[in-house]
This record gives structure tokens, sequence and C-alpha cells, in this order.
């Protein structure tokens, strides 16, 4: 039986309130520094100086600017560590508008299709609304990049630059998913006329051809062939003529992405440690690479990453980067922000609790750069994030490893750094993971 608040539970609130110590004191602090500012307890910075034991030196950081491209560049920055050190190239960088413009093409065919195949059901059903409230967005995970470099490549920043709608792509969004929203309109119509496949597919083409012209409008032509010219640190003049996208991956990379496996820490009942999963409806390229997530306990989790640190290679992230977290200064530690004291109630809530309940989820990809070793155990991590060079230590962040455990999801570590048996369940499951819901919390994007 549902009970309304009566004026007898208010009067008893507002006696509780008088009666909570400094109350008074503490509502003005509030009322004019608001919450965050007011509860800071700066003791957690302390031992948050930007000081590690395992230290890569990664260069400048980037900066995505006003777009949600984190997760790519967290990625090609993890890959342009090592054409820095190779081929003495400062603070070079790879093209994220190249990957943008190929990610919001395949994107919009992966939509294209999920409507289809979900055009016998209501619109209101639950998996046609999760698709068309967001039809395409920046975010992503890194199988969805792999899958692009595995199809398109890649190429350096010079050779196609930034645009204003990479940079600030809330116009380019808006506009997207006006047209894939009104374009789904017109493919359902026609499965459930009864059209044939072959006008289906037509139909859909044409709208790719439309899709094409708007991102070539905003993001440029992606260069199919093109010649690569520096000059390194050493002053050295360079060329190389003829490149593609792929044959500069190959050549100035080399990775076998292959090689490289997500790992998830999700403590939640739903998904027992040591198995693979997918998400359904999460990707980008149809038939090409798809997800795949390790989940393992916190300790095998930060163990690998913390293995590649060792071994000289940075490491891809995601987390929830807004929670117990100072962008400016670039902190993040639990209880920098003591909310708890200033209420006079509790907040706390577990991992697995925070995400079964929406309160956390991965939200934004960064690089492990650094790691903090004492008698054995990480006690903090260096993070070189996306967000310029205007926050943290020149753009770089610390966290500590108790951040670390509470708000860390997803790592992504070279399979020659996890132990024989996180090997066998990725070799034994790979093709028959364990399937999520579209909307399940590991499915978030970056």
């Amino acid at each position: 039986m549902t009970k309304a608040i009566s004026s007898e539970n208010i009067a008893q609130y507002a006696k509780d309130l008088a009666a909570t110590p400094a109350s008074s004191a503490l509502q003005k602090a509030v009322m004019n520094n608001g919450i965050l500012a007011t509860s800071e307890d700066t003791a957690k910075k302390i031992d948050m100086t930007p000081t590690f034991s395992i230290d890569l030196s990664t260069g400048a950081v980037a900066n995505q600017k006003q777009s949600g491209r984190c997760w790519m560049f967290a990625a090609l920055n993890t890959m342009r560590h090592s054409i820095q050190a190779q081929f003495k190239l400062k603070d070079f960088e790879l093209s994220q508008n190249y990957t943008f413009f190929w990610d919001k093409f395949e994107k919009s065919n992966y939509f294209y299709e999920n409507v289809i195949a979900t055009a016998d059901q209501a619109t209101d059903s639950r998996k046609v609304a999760f698709l068309l409230t967001t039809p395409q967005q920046d975010g992503g995970q890194w199988d969805m990049l792999t899958a692009l470099i595995d199809k398109y490549g890649i190429v350096p920043k010079s050779v196609m630059p930034e645009t204003y709608s990479s940079s600030k792509s809330n116009e380019l969004n808006a506009t997207l998913n006006l047209k894939l929203r009104k374009d789904a309109v017109a493919l359902r119509k026609l499965v459930n006329d009864g059209a044939s496949a072959d006008e289906i597919e037509d139909t859909k083409s044409k709208f790719l051809s439309e899709i094409y012209r708007i991102l070539a409008y905003t993001l440029g032509n992606p260069p199919t062939e093109f010649d690569f010219e520096y000059r390194d640190d050493d002053k050295n003049y360079h060329i190389d003529k003829g490149l593609t996208p792929k044959s500069f991956y190959d050549k100035y990379i080399g990775w076998n992405l292959d090689d490289y496996q997500s790992l998830i820490n999700s403590p939640t009942a739903d998904k027992p440690f040591d198995h693979l999963y997918t998400v359904e409806m999460l990707g980008n390229v149809l038939g090409g690479r798809e997800v795949r997530h390790l989940n393992l306990t916190i300790e095998d989790f930060k163990a690998a990453a913390i293995r590649q640190l060792e071994a000289g290679e940075s490491v891809w992230f995601g987390s929830d980067v807004g929670k117990e977290s100072d962008r400016q200064v670039g902190i993040m530690n639990p209880g920098i922000y003591d909310q708890d004291s200033l209420f006079n109630t509790s907040f706390a809530m577990t991992k697995g609790e925070r995400l079964d309940y929406a309160q956390s989820l991965m939200t934004h990809a960064m690089v492990l750069t650094g790691v903090d070793i004492v008698d054995g155990q990480p006690t903090k991590w260096k993070v070189e994030n996306s967000w310029g060079d205007k926050v943290g230590t020149k753009g770089y962040f610390v966290a500590s490893d108790a951040w670390f455990d509470e708000y860390v999801y997803q790592v992504v570590v070279n399979k020659k750094f996890l132990t024989d048996s996180e090997n066998a369940v990725i070799k034994a499951e790979y093709d028959k993971p364990t399937l999520l819901a579209p909307w399940d919390p590991m499915g978030a994007l970056a």
C-alpha cells in the first residue's frame, strides 16, 4: 500500500535537520559554494603526486575537443607511442578524423541492418526503442576500432586533419540521427509491406550514399593513396610515397590486432568470472571483428595490465571518469569529495551494485602509461587523457589504486601477458560467448 508524505513527516524531517550538528554552517557553505567544493577532502590529493616506479615516456597528450571520440583517441594513442619511438617522431598523431569518418559510415549501415532485422517488432518494443534512442553516436569500444582498422587501415593526422565537425560533433550527430530515424521509417515500411530483399537493399544503398555525402561535406574525403612526408627529431627529412591506409598501418605499426584481448571487471551475479561475453547489437562493421570481453577478478584484471606496462607497452582502458574525480587537477581518488560527512549519510555502494542499479558504467577511455608499485602492490596509476594539456599535469592524470578497483571496467592487453588458463578460456569460448542484452552496462560506449 502506498503512503503519501504527510505534514507530520515534513515537520519531523525539519526537526531532524535542525538537530544535525553544524547544520546551519554547512547549509550556508553548500548554498554558496556547491556540493563538490564544500565536500572536497584535500588530504585525498596529498598521496597523488605524479611519480611512478614504472613510467612510460609517451609525449604530449592529444585533444578530442568537443567530441566523444575518447575510445578512438586512446586506441590510436597506444599505437602512436610505438611510432614515436621507432621513427623518432615527437608528438606525432594518427588521424582521428579518418577513423571517425568510417566509424560514422559503418555505424549507419549497422543501424539500418538492425532496423531491418527488428522491423516485425513494434516501435515501443525494448529493442527497437533502444535502437531509435541513439541511432549512432561518437562513442565506441576497442574491438570496434580494430574492426575499422582491419577494413580501412589508418593514416597520419597530416593526411586527414581535423575539421569543425570532427572537433565539435554535436551538429553532425543531430543531422545523422535525424537522417537515420527518417530512413528507419522507410525501411520498416518496406519490410512490413513485403518488399523484396533486392528492393530493400537498393533503398538502403541509396541512404548510405546520402550518408557518405553528409560525412564528406563535414569531415572531408578519406584518402585512398597518399605520401607520408615528415622530418624526424634529428631533423632528417623523409618521404614515403604511394601509401594506402592499410599499407601505412602494416609498415608503420604492424600490430596483429588479433593478439589483443578486451578484459572486463564486472563483479555482478549475471557474469561469472573467467568467461567470455559479447553484447547484442553492439558493433559498427558488419562482418568485422565482434566484441569479446573476458571477465576477470580485479586482481587478475590489474595483474594483466601491470605485466604489459612492465614490458614497456601502454594500456587502453575504459572507466567512469566522472566519479570521484577532480578534472582540473587530474586526480581520481575515492573520498576526494566527502559527501557522506557533509550530508551525514552514506552513499556507499559496491562496484556490482553501481552497475546493477545504473549508478555507474564505462563513460570514457584513456591510456595507462605508468603505475607505482610499492612492496609488490600498485598504489597509483599514470593516465594519459585526451582533453589537452590544460588539465592535470600537462594532460596526464593520477588514479589511486582504490579508484582503479571501483571505476575501471575494461583494459585491453596483448594475450601474451595473460595466463595460460585465461588464454584457454578465450580459445574455448571465442565462438560461443555468453550473449548480453543490448543495454547491459558492459555494452556502454566510451
